[in-house]
């Protein structure tokens, strides 16, 4: 099983988009996950996102939300 099983294909949506649209319905809503590794996170990040990195997101997916909408960056 992999990851597009778990959560389905990816919405194509714009940077712009995602930021009109958390905004909108406000932090709380929504889950932001960093999937760069911990250099490229601690270097610089959007407030509010996880450092989940890409090659670990399979083993922690306990630390996605379900209840809400996951925006991956």
């Amino acid at each position: 099983m992999g990851l597009l099983d778990l959560f389905g294909k990816p919405a194509g949506v714009s940077a712009v988009d995602v930021r009109r649209k958390m905004e909108a319905g406000g932090p709380d809503r929504w889950q932001l996950i960093d999937v760069r590794e911990p250099g490229e996170y601690s270097r610089s990040h959007l407030p509010g996102a996880v450092n989940i990195p890409l090659s670990q997101l399979a083993n922690r997916l306990a630390e996605v939300a379900r209840d809400k909408p996951v925006v991956t960056y």
